[in-house]
């Protein structure tokens, strides 16, 4: 995609037909900077250490009494908050936010050598991912080579893909969920830093077994699919997050088209950006999108509408939009249009209130509703995603 500076983020808002508070018309980064500032300074007060010993590092979501919920470095969801940090940074250059960047990201230098996660993407690109692009420190070089290292110990040729839980092992030999795709992005940088084209050939597989048992004809995909690890045989396909096995959970065709998109960019295989395009046809036709773009936890959920909305999905969704929008010959200005109007609505009607929710961006977001947890909520991937499309939507355009 062709890199244009092109306006500042309020003229972006502002062509969007954006409402935002009176006090941050101005400069809708005042809005976001002030939430991180109190989302910083809650982290920074509240409880570091749970009572089994472990160390809690970063901010997640909110607990059932309100409270600030912090999580170890292991938790998935450990990089989001420094990577926040970091696009904060990014916007403002400010050095303070650099500085609180590189302690969030810091704590989390032991997972380098995690391998009983798939999640190494989530936790490392997003922290040392981002802080690498943008001071070049040689540290963070070597600790996201080290965890591109460590994820591909669970790759399994006879499947062709990393393996994902290690839980529930009664349940499944070896699961393969669609939210893994996100995870690649570090393994195609390990092989542009490096040269070692190991790590692409195994992003590939994973992505190419991906499509061929993941997606059903309509281009919806099941959450997990089991695999029998001595065969590479698919045992069975399942949800553990979404409604029902048959159904399409919001957050994992967000997590697919976010997905193939980054991989097309990566790759430029015609088989990605075609599968990209056919998610993103899938979502944004589905008869049970709202209006507004912002979907319910599952596009099939039994009681729509009255159901829980995911912003987090949303915010991802809008994300792929933006950088798909870049390669697509006659859809970008459908997927502008469509991820423009995600984030009109986000920004209008998702955002918390200033000074709320402990500094968390957006409301509304949902965790794992079949298991009751974190629903219509703040959840810090959805802030994430949502501050990193402001900033695609600002900075890069054909």
């Amino acid at each position: 995609m062709k890199k244009i500076y092109y306006f500042f983020l309020v003229g972006v808002l502002f062509f969007m037909g954006c409402k935002v508070d009176n006090s941050i018309s101005n400069n809708p980064w005042k809005y976001i900077a002030s939430q991180l500032e109190k989302l910083e300074l809650n982290a920074d007060n509240a409880v570091h250490v749970q009572s089994n010993g472990k160390k809690l590092v970063s901010p997640r979501s909110l607990g059932d009494s309100g409270e600030l919920k912090m999580v170890p470095s292991s938790d998935w969801c450990s990089g989001f908050f420094p990577g926040c940090l970091w696009l904060m940074y990014e916007q403002s250059r400010e050095e303070r936010w650099k500085e609180s960047a590189q302690k969030y990201t810091g704590q989390l230098a032991d997972q380098q050598f995690n391998g009983r996660t798939h999640d190494m993407g989530f936790k490392m690109y997003c922290s040392y991912g981002n802080g690498y692009r943008l001071t070049h420190n040689p540290e963070y070089r070597n600790i996201l080579i080290q965890s591109a290292k460590t994820l591909i110990t669970r790759f399994n040729p006879k499947v062709g893909c990393l393996r994902s839980w290690d839980h529930h092992q009664d349940q499944w030999k070896f699961p393969v969920i669609i939210d893994n795709m996100m995870n690649l992005e570090l393994l195609f940088w390990a092989t542009r830093e490096t040269g070692d084209s190991t790590y692409y050939k195994i992003a590939v597989s994973h992505a190419q077994t991906t499509i061929k048992n993941h997606f059903r004809t309509d281009y919806s995909s099941w959450h997990v699919v089991d695999y029998n690890p001595e065969t590479g045989e698919v045992v069975q396909k399942q949800t553990h997050q979404g409604y029902a096995d048959v159904s399409s959970w919001a957050r994992g065709q967000a997590w697919a088209l976010y997905g193939f998109t980054m991989v097309y960019s990566e790759t430029k295989q015609i088989e990605f950006l075609q599968q990209a395009e056919h998610i993103a046809y899938f979502i944004l036709n589905h008869k049970n999108m709202p209006g507004d773009l912002v979907p319910y936890w599952d596009f099939d959920a039994p009681n729509i509408p009255d159901e829980p909305r995911d912003a987090s999905a949303a915010a991802v969704i809008a994300s792929a939009l933006l950088e798909l929008s870049g390669y697509s010959s006659g859809q970008s200005a459908t997927y502008l249009g469509k991820a423009k109007q995600i984030l009109k609505s986000l920004t209008n009607s998702y955002r918390s209130a200033a000074g709320n929710n402990h500094g968390f961006l957006l409301d509304h977001s949902t965790g794992s509703k079949p298991h009751d947890s974190e629903v219509d909520i703040p959840l810090i991937y959805a802030d994430y995603y949502y501050m990193e499309s402001l900033i695609r939507l600002a900075n890069y355009f054909d």
